[in-house]
């Protein structure tokens, strides 16, 4: 419940997570002050929400009593009945922001990610919306400032590509991006068709959170380590020394390879970003599975085989089936300009939270 003691007690709160980051142990150690800066900017928040609705609520008390007294005089009834409207009209937001504060920061928000695309059904198509998926986030990554770079690609015959991978960083990467794993189709007449027939076909994103080696063990005796020569688009050899790297994780069979940098180094480095991404983002998943009756993904699961969005290029249109959400500007949407669609799907998320909370 909301109210002037839980006010007081999320300021005490405030009092001793300001005390523990003054502390020497806690200073110097950049992991437990980014977890006292996170608690105390969420405890901040919380208290901000919560003092400006009991402010509300309190000043709607006032108000009604002074309509409820028989012998308030009509100038403050007047002047209640004003205050009371305005108020009234103000509460559902100011609880509706106190609901959006509950909900737990995800510590998973602020990480980096590593993305795949994989050209799905659709033949030489879709390998080409393959490559097009990779140019409207790279140019949205552009537009953010975020940092990205290729660990591994296989070029299409026809144009785009069969997959690729890539890493992006920057501030609330993964907050941002991780509502975009599933299945993207494409509805559009290829270079190649002569009868301008629109055609179908789809390419699979996979968002991963880049996660630490204290966050999952990876044991050395578990791993089977391949090298091989790197090729570029085309087939002609980036360089002339074995230094991509393929990684398996055999007991689970997962499979991850780099071929982007010069050195074997780190290229083995890059794959075991990729492998420990991989193999937390399964275990993660094991876990929401296990608990599916009590919680669920917001915004759809994020697995490959669900149909998140549907890119129309006759129709200049956009659809995010999740949400429901149609834009009639696909072609500002292929140059990055995607924050309207984050936005609504984040928007989306938090209400569904929300309603979980109540």
């Amino acid at each position: 419940m909301i109210d002037h003691a839980y006010l007081e007690q999320l300021q005490s709160k405030l009092g001793q997570l300001e005390q523990r980051m003054s502390l020497p142990e806690v200073s110097a150690d950049p992991k437990k002050m980014q977890e006292c800066m996170r608690e105390y900017s969420h405890h901040k928040k919380l208290a901000g929400c919560a003092k400006k609705f009991l402010d509300l609520a309190d000043a709607k008390a006032e108000s009604e009593a002074i309509l409820a007294d028989s012998g308030s005089d009509d100038e403050l009834r007047e002047m209640a009945e004003m205050e009371l409207a305005e108020i009234e009209e103000r509460l559902p937001q100011a609880e509706r922001e106190m609901m959006a504060a509950l909900i737990k920061p995800d510590p998973t928000d602020s990480r980096n990610v590593i993305m795949e695309i994989r050209a799905g059904t659709g033949g030489d198509e879709a390998g080409i919306f393959c490559g097009d998926l990779y140019r409207m986030y790279t140019r949205y990554f552009d537009l953010r400032g975020w940092r990205h770079k290729v660990l591994d690609l296989s070029p299409s015959e026809s144009g785009g590509y069969k997959e690729i991978s890539f890493s992006v960083e920057g501030e609330d990467v993964y907050k941002v991006l991780k509502h975009e794993g599933g299945t993207h189709r494409v509805q559009r007449v290829p270079q190649t068709e002569t009868q301008g027939r629109v055609h179908t076909s789809a390419a699979t994103v996979a968002v991963l959170a880049e996660v630490e080696e204290v966050d999952i063990e990876v044991r050395t005796e578990d791993l089977r380590i391949d090298t091989y020569r790197a090729q570029g688009a085309g087939g002609q050899h980036v360089n002339t020394t074995d230094s991509a790297i393929r990684i398996t994780h055999v007991p689970t069979g997962v499979v991850v390879q780099c071929q982007d940098e010069r050195s074997q180094h780190k290229n083995k480095a890059a794959a075991m970003k990729m492998l420990r991404a991989k193999l937390y983002d399964a275990m993660q998943r094991e876990k929401e599975e296990a608990q599916a009756s009590e919680r669920k993904s917001m915004v759809g699961s994020g697995d490959r085989s669900e149909k998140i969005r549907t890119y129309n290029y006759p129709q200049n249109r956009l659809t995010d089936h999740r949400i429901n959400l149609t834009l009639y500007k696909l072609d500002r949407v292929m140059e990055g300009a995607l924050d309207e669609i984050f936005d609504a799907l984040h928007e989306h998320d938090v209400e569904e939270r929300i309603k979980q909370q109540m």
